[in-house]
């Protein structure tokens, strides 16, 4: 189910995300309800402080984490090791922009790519897979989308973006839709993963 919630900032600037909560571990299957999570994410600048208590939280309990990600460009990772003490928790990320790599470093099939898409919940699943098998880590994130401003399509407009968090317990596919230029998009993935993030190891 899709699930719909205006979401304003502190600045007063106004964004639509379209959340699509998905888990499962070979199989994926709509489980949560968006709105359980998200009350309210500003439109403001990343929120270090949260990735601070991140680090900590994962430092304490001996967890890593790792990243993969496509239309963020390393974003998340510039995000994490910008802040002292990222290493002692922080794996390794890549960036896997094109197909091939994504099939490549990653494994990505080659028929998800082919009739999903790289912008999908299937290929983001894999990707989540794929990097936790190559780094180790105990904690993955992985992101892939459509910044703009072309590449969208009637189905996959500029701005859909799927983000996936795997846990020691769960794996979960985020479908959102972001407003906004190239620039805003990315950064509002960004943001949108940190706070989920946050949430899911409850810092």
């Amino acid at each position: 189910m899709l699930y719909y919630r205006q979401i304003i900032s502190k600045s007063l600037l106004y964004f639509t995300v379209f959340i699509l909560v998905l888990s499962g571990d070979n199989t994926i299957n709509s489980k949560y309800i968006a709105n359980k999570y998200f009350d309210i994410i500003h439109v403001m600048k990343i929120n270090y402080q949260n990735i601070k208590k991140i680090i900590k939280k994962l430092a304490s309990q001996n967890q890593t984490i790792s990243f993969a990600e496509s239309c963020t460009g390393g974003r998340i990772a510039v995000s994490f090791t910008s802040v002292s003490g990222a290493s002692a928790v922080l794996n390794g990320s890549v960036v896997t922009y094109s197909n091939e790599i994504k099939h490549q470093w990653l494994g990505v099939e080659s028929k998800v790519l082919e009739k999903e898409g790289a912008v999908s919940k299937a290929c983001v699943s894999q990707m989540l897979d794929g990097i936790q098998k190559m780094a180790q880590s105990d904690y993955a994130i992985a992101v892939s989308g459509i910044a703009g401003p072309t590449g969208g399509t009637k189905l996959k407009p500029v701005g859909t973006v799927y983000i996936g968090f795997l846990t020691p317990q769960d794996k979960e596919i985020i479908h959102c839709h972001f407003e906004g230029d190239r620039e805003e998009v990315q950064e509002r993935s960004v943001r949108f993963a940190i706070e989920k993030l946050s949430q899911i190891i409850k810092i």
